[in-house]
């Protein structure tokens, strides 16, 4: 006769499910959110957008936007953008400051980054450099608020529950953000995520959106 109780796995991964599953309502919210707040970003922000390219472009060879794959929702890989902020060959040399390294997990952050021009550091620490994100967010790749996207290189040295993480479409936001940034551990960021993806609704999202908007005055904890 064929066995009808459920195997532990299937119970798990419905658990699973159950948990960090979201109405449909909460979802076509937030991207009618994340749709209209990032056409009137990417509107009101294109006198920043117009001086930080120039500056960019004065101030070092290279390009003004970089680009780099990182992993979105469900594992799917997409091309992040943001305002250049470190020297043209700045990947190349991330080998040779490994020991420099001040985050636990795979992660990799210097705070006296040599690779970061002068205005990389004011871009970076006002967020100015994660304003092509929006352009993100419009195509879908990525929403207002969610967990930030990681590189694959760090995907792939996750655990079974820290890639739960990948559930929930990346964000220009989130816990992580606008709590400490760079001076929160590996094993802590991962757990605002998972604390996000469990418990976020529309109150939280524009709460973390409105906490951000704070951060453009300067974040000591960004670099």
């Amino acid at each position: 006769m064929e066995n009808l109780h459920p195997s532990e796995e299937t119970m798990e991964r419905k658990y699973i499910d159950d948990k960090y599953k979201k109405s449909l309502l909460y979802h076509f919210i937030k991207r009618f959110t994340d749709i209209f707040f990032s056409i009137f970003g990417i509107i009101i922000m294109i006198p920043v957008f117009i001086i930080v390219s120039i500056l960019i472009k004065k101030g070092s060879r290279g390009g003004v936007i970089f680009s780099q794959q990182r992993v979105g929702k469900d594992g799917k890989l997409f091309k992040m953008y943001k305002f250049r902020s470190m020297i043209v060959n700045a990947e190349e040399l991330q080998e040779k400051l490994r020991d420099c390294n001040e985050m636990t997990g795979p992660m990799f952050k210097i705070r006296e980054d040599p690779r970061i021009t002068k205005l990389g550091k004011f871009i970076r620490r006002t967020s100015i450099d994660e304003l092509p994100q929006l352009f993100n967010i419009l195509k879908g790749e990525m929403s207002l608020v969610g967990p930030r996207p990681n590189l694959p290189r760090e995907v792939d040295e996750f655990d079974e529950n820290q890639r739960l993480k990948l559930l929930a479409k990346p964000g220009l936001t989130c816990y992580w953000q606008v709590m400490g940034r760079n001076k929160i551990g590996f094993e802590k960021w991962m757990k605002l995520d998972l604390k996000y993806i469990e418990e976020r609704n529309t109150f939280i999202d524009f709460k973390l959106i409105f906490k951000t908007f704070f951060l453009l005055f300067g974040d000591k904890n960004a670099h």
